[in-house]
């Protein structure tokens, strides 16, 4: 087809199809019987072939227009369904967003946030990828995730975004036979020579360089999960640190949890993005749906100022 066929001309020749009449035509499009007249023309101009008969009492399809009407029809549909489409993922309808996240924040904040965001546009696909924290950034690059979540530790550069929104004490997952387990709160001092069960990359990098060397663990126990830590940590004698946040999954180990101080240490977690400009609506709704919910949690954080989507 021409390019430079338009959807107007498609559009006239369809109503005097549907209505038998031009005058009923244009009266249909808002148009003088002129105007859609020469519509018509510069159609059948473009296309090299008469579309309908004319006299003066009726209009009729030519063969050669009743061949041309079902793609006419098609082409037309088409652009709706394609118009209809845009506007649902505009008005947060539909869409999809994918969200990449390591433990423990893919048991413990994520689930709760998913299905707020969820309930509240029900019409928005929201696929969970539980990644380590290094694949976290590499997701956002290839293009397989669009929002991710981990520690505000992790470098963003000039592609992805950094925005902060917690800072997490970290706590003492201990047995509770342990004597330290009756206490209100441990110190780094009281598990010096404890077992570190843990699961966090760069340790001693995020964690441990906040903390004294004389306080720094005298045995660290290597696995890859929160969850394998906690586990292991109900079957032999040690500690798993874990950010406040954790408190129902450690609890649901059986485990006591307590403050971690002298010093007390912070988790800062952080959503990293794309540039605002590419993202689609709703990954951008998630985003200050995120960022909105954070201001909940700390109540020291502004409520930031975000774009209003409305469910329609």
């Amino acid at each position: 087809m021409p390019l430079d066929i338009t959807l107007r001309q498609l559009r006239a020749f369809i109503a005097v199809l549907d209505s038998g009449s031009f005058s009923e035509a244009a009266q249909t499009m808002h148009l003088s019987q002129a105007a859609l007249s020469g519509l018509i023309k510069e159609l059948e101009g473009r296309l090299g072939v008469r579309l309908l008969d004319r006299n003066t009492r009726s209009v009729g399809v030519s063969v050669v227009g009743s061949a041309f009407e079902p793609m006419a029809r098609r082409v037309l549909a088409a652009t709706e369904d394609a118009v209809q489409s845009v506007t649902n993922l505009k008005d947060l309808r539909r869409g999809l967003i994918r969200v990449a996240a390591p433990e423990p924040l893919s048991c413990t904040l994520l689930p709760e946030l998913i299905a707020g965001y969820v309930e509240r546009y029900p019409g928005v696909d929201v696929r969970f990828d539980d990644v380590p924290i290094e694949q976290v950034l590499s997701n956002l690059h290839s293009g397989s995730s669009d929002l991710g979540f981990g520690p505000a530790g992790v470098l963003a550069d000039d592609a992805v975004e950094a925005h902060m929104i917690r800072v997490d004490p970290l706590w003492a997952a201990l047995r509770r036979d342990d004597p330290l387990a009756a206490s209100d709160s441990v110190s780094w001092q009281d598990l010096r020579e404890r077992a570190l069960i843990n699961y966090m990359p760069n340790l001693a990098l995020n964690v441990l360089s906040h903390v004294p060397q004389r306080h720094h663990p005298g045995n660290v126990v290597p696995v890859h999960r929160v969850n394998t830590a906690l586990a292991l940590l109900k079957f032999r004698p040690g500690y798993v640190i874990c950010p406040s946040m954790s408190r129902s999954l450690v609890e649901g180990f059986g485990l006591a949890f307590l403050p971690l101080r002298q010093p007390a240490v912070t988790w800062r977690i952080a959503i990293f993005a794309r540039q605002r400009d590419a993202l689609s609506p709703a990954v951008e709704s998630f985003l200050d749906y995120a960022l909105d919910m954070a201001a909940t949690w700390d109540g020291s954080r502004p409520t930031p100022k975000t774009k209003q989507h409305h469910n329609k």
